[in-house]
């Protein structure tokens, strides 16, 4: 019996020592070595240098990036607003990569990437065309060429950039056009982040909803032709099923819409209710969507335009979903 548990204690010899082994190799000091330590006494190395001789053509930021990517500050104490209804494929609304936006005279075109993305292409076209570039500053995102300038900065719905071509304040069409073909042809290769679902963060939100007596209204920090023309577009799109939502009349004079619009009060009436009321039907109703100026930014209210009921409830409702193509 002792031979036999011999030979059983034998048999882990040769384990125990090759993890005796192991472990001295992985230790230091005595002690397992812990290489997190390592990190807290590194120390940050010196800035790289060039000298002050070199080419400054040839040396650039390989992907510079303006500075009015991030204009735009979010504005504090923001109502508790649920999220409004995303611009998804298959809705209808999804953009082109190159879009127009016209209002009082004044066009633009709005691009579906961030001004960073964005820049080195209108470098690219103002080379191509040989426009003779007098001055470039991608930090003010502008290009003065002896023909137009050209002017980018952020869009209102995050991630998206606007681009304008003018000479002494006046759109220059003949560059515009030029300028939308160019960014549509790059549109294929354009960089996937562009997508509806990575534009909306939320650490970027920039409008607010806020009730004054019993009044909704919408406060969007952006001038109010950029809002007004963003607003005319989408609207177009999403407002055309008749006797729910219909965009009935436009005034770019006054900055209002016209729209029929079936609250959400009209939508969730039961058939028992609505067989007890005047109205053997769900009805729609007409509301004015109105813009005003407020300094640098643009107030959006929801005004009923018939003698229908118009709760603040449905007030909110429908102003967060106008206001949801901004975001």
């Amino acid at each position: 019996m002792s031979s036999v548990l011999e030979k059983r204690a034998l048999k882990w010899i040769p384990l125990a020592l090759a993890t005796a082994v192991t472990l001295a190799g992985c230790a230091r000091d005595g002690y397992y070595h812990d290489r997190n330590l390592d990190y807290t006494e590194a120390a940050p190395a010196p800035p790289l240098v060039l000298p002050e001789t070199r080419n400054t053509q040839r040396y650039r930021d390989v992907m510079p990036v303006p500075q009015v990517a991030m204009q735009g500050t979010g504005i504090r104490e923001a109502a508790d607003i649920s999220p409004p209804q995303s611009l998804t494929i298959g809705s209808g609304l999804e953009p082109e990569y190159v879009e127009r936006r016209e209002v009082g005279g004044q066009a633009w075109l709005v691009v579906a990437a961030d001004t960073g993305t964005v820049w080195p292409q209108l470098e690219a076209f103002a080379q191509s065309r040989q426009l003779g570039i007098q001055e470039s500053s991608a930090n003010q995102g502008v290009i003065v060429t002896s023909q137009a300038t050209l002017h980018l900065q952020s869009a209102l719905r995050a991630g998206s950039s606007e681009v304008r071509c003018e000479q002494g304040g006046q759109t220059m069409s003949n560059c515009l056009d030029a300028l939308e073909q160019y960014l549509d042809a790059r549109s294929a290769s354009a960089s996937a982040s562009s997508s509806w679902t990575a534009q909306r963060l939320a650490s970027q939100q920039t409008l607010q909803m806020r009730q004054q007596d019993d009044e909704w209204q919408v406060v969007i920090p952006q001038p109010i032709d950029r809002v007004w023309a963003e607003l005319n577009h989408y609207l177009a799109l999403d407002f055309t099923v008749e006797g729910q939502r219909d965009l009935l009349d436009t005034s770019a004079d006054n900055y209002e819409f016209l729209v029929e619009y079936m609250t959400e009060t009209e939508r969730g009436r039961n058939p028992l209710q609505i067989v007890f009321s005047q109205d053997v039907r769900r009805m729609s109703q007409p509301i004015r969507l109105a813009l005003e100026s407020d300094g640098n930014q643009t107030i959006l209210s929801a005004i009923n335009a018939s003698e229908r009921s118009f709760s603040a409830n449905d007030q909110r409702e429908l102003l967060e979903r106008v206001s949801g193509y901004l975001r």
